[in-house]
């Protein structure tokens, strides 16, 4: 590996809530990497040209979050799960030129397998909340797993039958209002939606009609959002969007610096402590 000083960076707007640079430096200095992980907040008029620009600038390659997961991919060479998903968030130099893929639908296996496992063990039916970039990246790992049947729930429904446009017969699209009726024969929800987080709107439905089911919130500041607290005083297993942040930035560390870090208990107590301390 070479020894000159390697930079990478998120690339979001706005970007000051990542914690994508406290995961990265941390891994960095495990590993006495002679390297760095920066903020870089960049609008969207701005976002191709930095991106055509992110060698000269000096990084060799980055992490995308919102609102540019779907832009890259005009910007880069996607592999083939990027292309399937429809959103990159890990771009990376190889043979000249700039690729990108997707590690958040490995951070959204890994962290379930972690947390609840033998979730998807004849798993059906499940229930995604949104239509964005991570919904992309949830309903990509859900088909990936075998579930029959995902129902996707977005406000603005012309989203919603994009992705099942995208993803064919297996994703059904339905209503807001239809969220609590569908829960009852669901056994998994996932929100992507960024209701629950610090300075949003709650995500507010009623959930006493659940059955013995896994609940999963990729916000993950606040580490425990209203979504996970109702579920978790109703018994039922959960799984936080703290754990799918870790779990997505292994791969990305994996193909910049060659070596595949790990998510340990004393990493997420770091996170966590960041994250309440600015409470």
């Amino acid at each position: 590996m070479s020894k000159e000083h390697k930079a990478v960076c998120v690339i979001a707007w706005p970007a000051g809530h990542s914690r994508s640079p406290l995961i990265h430096n941390y891994w960095i200095k495990q590993h006495k990497l002679d390297a760095e992980y920066r903020r870089e907040a960049v609008p969207p008029e701005k976002f191709a040209d930095f991106i055509k620009n992110l060698r000269a600038n000096g990084y060799i390659g980055a992490n995308i979050t919102v609102p540019h997961k779907e832009a890259v991919l005009k910007l880069s060479e996607p592999d083939d799960r990027a292309r399937a998903v429809g959103a990159a968030n890990a771009l990376w130099y190889a043979d000249g030129k700039l690729r990108s893929t997707n590690t958040d639908v490995e951070g959204f296996l890994a962290n379930l397998d972690a947390t609840t496992p033998g979730w998807d063990r004849g798993l059906s039916t499940a229930v995604v909340l949104g239509a964005g970039g991570g919904a992309r990246a949830v309903i990509y790992a859900l088909l990936a797993r075998e579930v029959s049947r995902v129902y996707v729930i977005n406000r603005t429904e012309a989203r919603a039958k994009a992705l099942q446009k995208k993803f064919g017969t297996r994703v059904q699209v339905a209503r807001w209002d239809e969220t609590t009726g569908l829960l009852g024969g669901a056994g998994l929800l996932v929100n992507t939606t960024t209701l629950g987080m610090v300075g949003q709107p709650p995500l507010e439905f009623n959930l006493r009609a659940l059955p013995s089911m896994v609940v999963a919130d990729l916000v993950y500041d606040p580490l425990v959002t209203g979504l996970l607290a109702s579920a978790r005083a109703r018994g039922l297993r959960t799984a936080d969007g703290l754990g799918m942040l870790l779990h997505q930035a292994v791969r990305g560390f994996q193909l910049w610096f060659g070596i595949r870090p790990e998510v340990t208990a004393e990493l997420r107590a770091l996170v966590e402590a960041d994250l309440l301390k600015k409470k």
